[in-house]
């Protein structure tokens, strides 16, 4: 049984924290992108790895001998500098990188207070990850701790009560900003899952019925557009639809911007919300008088009430996150010293079989089934005891498995 030892566990990666969304764009990482660096990790002998990428963090969580291994990994597959990434980046390591890895997977270090869509993001870089065995025993404990740890804050907390994503921050801004809305002309560009997303929250909230979605692949806009009875038009069509409208939405996973200046011939107000990362709306359509444009990047920083409210769970949330980790720290430890026991029970067993055989011989009408019954609930209760003594031994654990080690002349398999 192999040993891991927490002090290969890292976490690289940059965030909405220090990362404005232009450089977030340049890390930021496509589905084939993700394949790719998994099976280059893998070939170069990353021993476990996870990769995330949102539109507000793009991050590697990994068994390396250096966070270096890492980092180059990430910089070599997008459009980032090394340079780039070191003025904003953060790098965590063992405990820390475990901790981090729970704030965010439990939407205590999203954009937005409570915002859980990340651990949807987690699940699918955990579900990629082991379709190229790219997760070891560690990892796969770990992710199920914090999914654990996230099902648990959003039970037993209010800290993700009503919406919070940054889809519901973009409704919200609308319905605020955008007078007799359910009333307005809205164009929906990209059907991603911020897109699906949007589109829920605009007809659940703004009572709509003038929506308009438009996808590269039209067929991927019918069935949301099928699901909610909306309209669908070609993306050829897409300049003349936002003559049309008044708020226009932007959700598409383009490198490159798909709305610009030279695509808008309106006269009347348009609100543009860019949900892109990179950013998919160029800056120069602010040079038109009737254009306002919003990046999600401003969405995320609008508070209310309900966000101010969530601030008070964050402490039973962080109890959780306490909870749930130190059972994973005493699952680490019972793995550490599972060898040894192993080891012992081997060892025990072998002079059981010795002491049966001699006594066999010795003894007339010997009991064998009944000496082996017996010996063996001795040999679990004993090593029962040494392994809840290596439980509790806390920091002199290690000390005791040595003397064990010692005392038994113990050779331990590795069944790695």
């Amino acid at each position: 049984m192999k040993r891991f030892n927490s002090s290969h566990f890292f976490a690289v990666g940059l965030s909405y924290k220090k990362a404005d969304a232009s450089t977030r764009g340049h890390f930021s990482i496509s589905e084939e992108i993700q394949d790719q660096i998994l099976r280059d990790a893998k070939a170069s002998g990353i021993e476990a790895l996870i990769v995330i990428s949102t539109c507000n963090r793009t991050e590697l969580y990994g068994f390396a001998q250096e966070a270096s291994q890492l980092i180059d990994t990430l910089c070599s597959h997008t459009q980032g500098t090394l340079e780039e990434f070191n003025k904003v980046s953060y790098t965590y390591n063992g405990e820390a990188a475990i901790r981090h890895l729970f704030k965010v997977g439990t939407g205590l270090d999203s954009q937005i207070l409570g915002d859980f869509e990340i651990i949807g993001q987690l699940k699918v870089g955990f579900k990629k990850a082991k379709e190229v065995n790219m997760v070891n025993p560690y990892m796969e404990r770990l992710i199920n701790s914090v999914f654990q740890a996230s099902k648990r804050i959003k039970t037993e907390t209010e800290i993700s009560s009503g919406a919070t994503s940054v889809s519901f921050a973009t409704v919200q801004y609308i319905m605020a900003r955008v007078p007799y809305v359910s009333e307005k002309n809205i164009l929906l560009f990209g059907t991603g899952k911020i897109g699906r997303n949007t589109c829920e929250n605009l007809i659940k909230h703004t009572k709509n019925e003038h929506i308009t979605l438009i996808n590269r692949t039209k067929n991927k806009a019918e069935k949301i557009a099928g699901k909610f009875n909306l309209i669908v038009k070609d993306y050829a069509n897409i300049q003349s639809e936002i003559a049309q409208t008044d708020v226009l939405i932007v959700a598409t996973g383009a490198q490159q911007p798909t709305i610009n200046k030279a695509l808008i011939y309106t006269k009347k107000p348009l609100l543009i919300l860019d949900l892109s990362i990179p950013k998919n709306v160029a800056s120069d359509v602010t040079e038109l008088d009737h254009v306002t444009l919003v990046h999600l990047d401003q969405l995320s920083k609008i508070t209310d009430d309900t966000l101010k409210r969530r601030q008070a769970y964050i402490p039973k949330a962080e109890s959780i996150i306490d909870e749930i980790v130190s059972e994973f720290n005493i699952w680490l430890t019972t793995r550490t010293f599972a060898p040894t026991i192993q080891a012992l029970k081997s060892k025990l067993n072998d002079i059981n079989t010795t002491e049966i055989n001699n006594h066999r011989k010795k003894i007339e009408d010997f009991n064998d089934e009944q000496a082996q019954l017996i010996s063996e609930r001795l040999i679990q209760k004993i090593t029962n005891r040494f392994a809840m003594h290596l439980r509790e031994a806390n920091g002199t654990a290690q000390d005791s498995i040595e003397m064990i080690q010692s005392i038994f002349q113990l050779e331990e398999k590795n069944n790695d």
